[in-house]
């Protein structure tokens, strides 16, 4: 939490990222170590010091730019699968989960830790970012989540 870290959907762990916060021009460089948000319409999850550091401690989120500073090194060949929804109940995770496997042949229920415990659906296992995304895609259109996102597998 007091660390300049962050977690990201998709970029590699220890990649170095340059966040500006677009309301006041303040910027904090830190370090991907978590995977998230998992909120649509978010793209990045700082940690409270690096929040702190541009100010969003009051709102708590704001428009910001994201600049890669350092790729993580030799970071290994990746995974990436599509996140369709998040629940309290696991019945109705598995619900979903079911349904999406049927109809895209691939899902499962990743525990996300808290008070209380989510389920998180997972779809599919892409090689590629651009793969999931036309993934994620082909569920909106078809399926009708409209909170659809590619998520990175990480082992």
């Amino acid at each position: 939490m007091e660390k300049l870290t962050a977690a990201h959907r998709t970029l590699p762990f220890e990649t170095w990222v340059h966040v500006t916060n677009l309301s006041n021009d303040k910027a904090v460089d830190v370090r991907i170590t978590d995977r998230g948000p998992f909120i649509g319409g978010r793209v990045i999850d700082l940690s409270h010091a690096a929040a702190r550091a541009i100010d969003m401690i009051g709102p708590g989120v704001a428009r910001v730019r994201i600049e890669v500073t350092r790729a993580a090194a030799a970071a290994a060949p990746s995974l990436f699968a599509v996140q369709v929804g998040v629940f309290r109940d696991r019945k109705n995770a598995e619900r979903l989960r079911a349904d999406m496997a049927a109809r895209y042949g691939s899902a499962r229920l990743v525990p996300r830790e808290g008070n209380p415990p989510m389920w998180r659906v997972l779809v599919g296992a892409e090689s590629t970012q651009d793969g999931a995304g036309r993934l994620s895609d082909r569920i909106i259109r078809e399926s009708g989540e409209k909170s659809a996102f590619v998520v990175r597998l990480d082992s």
